[in-house]
């Protein structure tokens, strides 16, 4: 049963890794660092967003809307983490 554990909590590192690009990758592109019209750069973004944007779309029906502000990747990344620690502290009894 703990392979399964295990490989759990590394799904949920990656998703969290692919989440910080995700968020990284925007600000890019937000800021005209990163040209979107580039083609691997839009296949990244665009994998990287139906990847990430459903769970952060869950989150932003409950949080109030701060403007420009978006802190539904910050609220994801914290649940993750907090699975995680659940997840690993289960583990250890």
């Amino acid at each position: 049963m703990t392979p399964v554990y295990f490989l759990i909590v590394e799904l949920i590192q990656l998703y969290k890794y692919a989440l910080i690009i995700y968020i990284i990758g925007i600000w890019l592109t937000q800021f005209n660092i990163v040209n979107s019209n580039n083609r691997f750069v839009y296949i990244l973004m665009d994998s990287l967003h139906k990847l990430c944007e459903p769970s952060m779309r869950v989150i932003r029906r409950f949080i109030p809307n701060f403007g420009a502000v978006d802190i539904s990747p910050i609220i994801v990344f914290l649940l993750l983490t907090l699975i995680q620690r659940l997840i690993k502290t289960n583990l250890i009894f």
